[in-house]
């Protein structure tokens, strides 16, 4: 039997990709190792705590909640963390923190920049199902989304007065991918003057070890560490 899987999915490293029919059982066993390995990392929520070198609880009154891509391009990646992104925005939005989805897109090769050639001009173009926020996303009506087309969250897209203008200090990053958007828009934040939470299990990627070295990283110089447990104990209360 054949199925059709991210193509990213096979490779470990590529990203604006569509599906492939795969028939081959190999092939087949290592896509399910690979999620499997990360389904068990992301449970275990404490393992990122060996990378941290500082803590510090967020802020409600000057934090927003970022959600990066969870889209159906990326199904496969962010299914697995669905539970625990829905989870941080129940908590978030009980303590009143705002929460801001982004939606990677491109109208256009003609605004992808590098990503064409990096990516061989795999591209999720506005308009498709590809493009679309996940259905089981907890979403409101009233949610910012933010339009991008490269890795970072802040780069053209206004967001950065938007936060500013909300008075918002604080950002905590959520969705995938892990080394990717998430990362990026991560170390932008804290360029630009933002202290940056990076959530461990409410973000995910196509390979554990690029997951575990995006926290490693952000860990060393541009965030602090948090998962569900940590933010449930640290907003409890809070309104």
């Amino acid at each position: 039997a054949s199925v059709k899987i991210p193509y990213y999915a096979i490779h470990n490293y590529l990203f604006f990709v569509s599906t492939v029919e795969i028939s081959n059982p190999q092939y087949l066993k290592y896509v399910s190792n690979s999620h499997t390995q990360m389904s068990s990392s992301l449970k275990r929520c404490t393992s990122y705590t060996k990378y941290e070198i500082r803590k510090r609880n967020p802020e409600p009154k000057s934090c927003a909640l970022l959600v990066i891509d969870v889209q159906n391009h990326f199904s496969s990646m962010a299914t697995p963390i669905l539970h625990n992104l829905n989870t941080t925005i129940s908590l978030c939005r009980r303590a009143s923190i705002p929460v801001i989805f982004t939606r990677h897109c491109h109208k256009s090769p003609s605004d992808a920049g590098m990503l064409e050639e990096w990516w061989s001009g795999d591209l999720i173009v506005d308009g498709t199902a590809e493009a679309e926020l996940l259905e089981a996303l907890d979403r409101k009506s009233s949610d910012l989304v933010v339009e991008k087309s490269t890795y970072s969250a802040f780069r053209s897209t206004g967001l950065e007065e938007k936060l500013v203008e909300m008075g918002v200090k604080e950002v905590i990053v959520t969705g995938v991918m892990t080394n990717l958007c998430c990362e990026t828009t991560s170390r932008e934040a804290f360029v630009r003057g933002f202290r940056v939470f990076f959530s461990a299990d409410a973000t995910a990627t196509s390979d554990v070890e690029l997951h575990e070295a995006a926290l490693k990283n952000l860990a060393y110089g541009f965030a602090y560490l948090v998962d569900c447990q940590r933010l449930q104990h640290a907003l409890s209360g809070a309104k």
